[in-house]
């Protein structure tokens, strides 16, 4: 386990929890990111738009890694990502460690 990530991840959820309340977690924050990502603010969306911004933040976190390539927006500017390699298999610890990373990242010249 890799304790800085764990440590500046906490952090960083301490700062967001500042804005957006208390009890985030790994989810919430990925659905963040969606909103931001998607741009029109926050606002009611269905059980399938999150499915989707979750999806496009997945996508979003994981472009530095060479995995995704943003291909541009469509007719409502939600924005579209391309598979660009497969993601080796990871267990759910190795999982939760490249997400939080790529979440400290994502943050890191935006707080």
């Amino acid at each position: 386990m890799d304790y800085a990530v764990e440590i500046k991840f906490k952090e960083l959820v301490a700062k967001l929890e500042e804005t957006f309340g208390e009890g985030l977690d790994t989810q919430a924050i990925i659905f963040l990111i969606g909103v931001q990502e998607l741009g029109t603010g926050f606002k009611k969306f269905s059980k399938q738009e999150k499915t989707e911004l979750m999806h496009v933040a997945v996508c979003t976190l994981l472009m530095p890694y060479g995995f995704y390539k943003f291909t541009g927006r469509d007719e409502d500017n939600w924005p579209h990502f391309e598979l660009v390699k497969e993601l080796p298999p990871l267990d759910d610890r190795q999982q939760q460690h490249l997400i939080k990373e790529a979440i400290i990242e994502y943050f890191s010249d935006q707080l």
